[in-house]
């Protein structure tokens, strides 16, 4: 078994995880490394997206009567649709600018949320549904990284933490497939990923199980906080590994 299916194994793991046991973070997480054992970049977030949709698709099923379709559709379409551009418009991801000032930003909303979450509700408006799914499709079209615009969104419109959960999973699911769709009409969807994946699909199932048990054990207080925290992590490794 050579070093890069090792590699894929043990970061799927840690991606489902991740995934799991916050709702977010497979491809934060696991596109830290990808990169550099795919043979392009293109290739890297796609596989990353299909394993990512099978982490999401087990959990959004198991939690499927917590989702409001009402408040899910609007932020949905418009990730859909600003990701389907961004996808069309990469060729390769060498803005290292653009990196440092998403992991600043990641780093002071962790912070700002972590203060002010108690005196912070975002209203499910149409503007904000929108505002969010812009920027989760554009982070989620050029790096993969979907995941915090939408998070912050629906920690603060959800009531609970299994609302929170199916939410952002189901969000998840149907954007990354999507997403997949989009990338291999481009040419990125290769023999080479399709290999990877049954490699990682492993680890997804670990990772997943695992990430399962230390969810239900997290209360709705403490959960809202491992979420921000882990925003701010997120930053710091974008920053770390631009």
């Amino acid at each position: 078994m050579s070093n890069i299916v090792i590699a894929i194994f043990l970061l799927s793991i840690g991606a489902s995880f991740v995934q799991r046991t916050t709702g977010f973070g497979f491809g934060i997480f696991i596109m830290t490394m990808l990169p550099f054992l795919m043979p392009s970049y293109g290739e890297a977030t796609t596989l990353s997206g299909i394993l990512a949709i099978t982490t999401s698709a087990v959990i959004a099923w198991k939690l499927r009567t917590y989702v409001s379709w009402r408040r899910l559709w609007p932020i949905l379409l418009t990730f859909i649709i600003v990701s389907t551009i961004a996808i069309f418009a990469l060729t390769r991801i060498e803005d290292h600018i653009l990196r440092r000032v998403l992991g600043v930003v990641l780093i002071a909303i962790s912070i700002y949320f972590t203060l002010y979450s108690k005196k912070i509700k975002l209203p499910t408006t149409k503007k904000v549904q929108v505002g969010a799914g812009t920027l989760s499709g554009l982070m989620g079209g050029f790096f993969g990284m979907q995941g915090p615009p939408a998070v912050l969104y629906f920690i603060q419109s959800e009531s609970s933490k299994e609302h929170y959960m199916a939410m952002t999973q189901t969000y998840f699911l149907i954007g990354n497939v999507i997403m997949t769709l989009v990338r291999a009409y481009n040419g990125f969807f290769t023999t080479t990923v399709l290999q990877d994946y049954c490699f990682g699909l492993g680890g997804v199932v670990i990772g997943t199980t695992a990430g399962t048990y230390v969810f239900k054990r997290i209360s709705n207080r403490i959960f809202r906080y491992i979420v921000y925290a882990y925003i701010g992590m997120s930053g710091v490794i974008i920053l770390v590994t631009n």
